[in-house]
């Protein structure tokens, strides 16, 4: 079942690449630290996870580090994978009215990676959009829908 729900998302997306359609709601959203010229994008003939993930090993081992102390505890919520093709390590919440630094954590694994919070201007409630590079560091397959605690730094 879940082949078929993945390979209908991807047939739809090629599609609408054919068309020229483009759902992009931002520009893309570096990681703190670095800089939008400084993080590759990704090159438009990528076709899977990997191609589309242009995070370095150290931008990745840095997000990947938990603060000593020093964060809030915002709340949970359901996450789905956003814009493939934004770089960089970043969720689009509700449980944010202005762009933080932030933490997300998988409580099923105990993985975790700083991100950017970017407000999504829907409620707290309506579900988040996380980065392709943030939910490959939680090790979440990009098929689920998985519930993910998220931390104001």
């Amino acid at each position: 079942m879940r082949a078929l729900i993945g390979l209908g998302l991807v047939l739809a997306v090629a599609g609408c690449a054919q068309l020229g359609i483009s759902r992009k709601a931002s520009a893309p959203v570096p990681q703190s630290g670095t800089s939008e010229t400084s993080m590759p994008l990704p090159k438009p003939a990528g076709r899977n996870a990997a191609a589309l993930d242009t995070t370095t090993a150290a931008q990745r081992a840095e997000a990947a580090q938990k603060p000593a102390s020093g964060e809030a505890k915002l709340g949970a919520t359901i996450a789905s994978l956003g814009d493939p093709t934004d770089p960089g390590f970043w969720m689009r919440t509700g449980l944010v009215s202005v762009e933080s630094k932030g933490r997300i954590e998988n409580p099923k694994t105990g993985k975790s990676a700083k991100v950017t919070l970017i407000p999504s201007g829907k409620p707290a409630g309506a579900g988040s959009e996380v980065s392709l590079p943030a939910l490959r560091l939680l090790d979440v397959p990009l098929t689920e829908l998985p519930e993910l605690t998220v931390y104001r730094l």
